[in-house]
């Protein structure tokens, strides 16, 4: 699995990856990391605002900071 933070680096970002990373751990799931700080990068996925987060090229949010049971829920949503 790949995870992509979209965004500057910013304070949100790294909550972002944060939260990420402790609901890959509660499913015991590995994934590598990486982080797009282009903004035409970035908004090849259709993010208007960030942080942004991707999944396997599978943009799953943007715009907000979710909590780890959130993105816990959207991992495992993606990965059905």
């Amino acid at each position: 699995m790949i995870v992509k933070i979209l965004g500057s680096g910013c304070a949100n970002c790294e909550n972002l990856e944060k939260a990420t990373r402790t609901a890959l751990a509660e499913l015991s799931w590995e994934a590598t990391f990486e982080h797009v700080r282009d903004y035409a990068d970035i908004a090849s996925y259709g993010v208007m605002r960030t942080p942004g987060l991707v999944v396997d090229e599978q943009l799953l949010l943007s715009g907000r900071v979710p909590t780890a049971a959130s993105v816990k829920e959207l991992l495992v949503a993606h990965g059905q």
